[in-house]
């Protein structure tokens, strides 16, 4: 393989890391996962309500990879 075709792999690679780093698949999985943990913690401390408390959590994880773009675009700006 020359040197081109090895860089253009390189760069198919890094988009696809990229696109999987804000994908939703990632997040709602992160969050089903921290949900889940979370839920099983919460039922094990003999906690109330733990599988609606669980939420807590994964939904603020959620809400938090919302406010990164706008907060990604804001420091990019200042950057300049």
């Amino acid at each position: 393989m020359n040197e081109i075709e090895e860089i253009k792999a390189r760069n198919r690679r890094v988009e696809l890391d990229k696109a999987w780093e804000t994908s939703w698949t990632r997040r709602l999985f992160i969050g089903a996962i921290t949900y889940a943990i979370a839920g099983i913690w919460l039922v094990w401390i003999g906690d109330s309500s733990p599988w609606l408390k669980a939420f807590v959590p994964s939904g603020g994880y959620i809400l938090s990879t919302l406010s990164l773009p706008i907060l990604k675009n804001w420091w990019s700006k200042s950057r300049k």
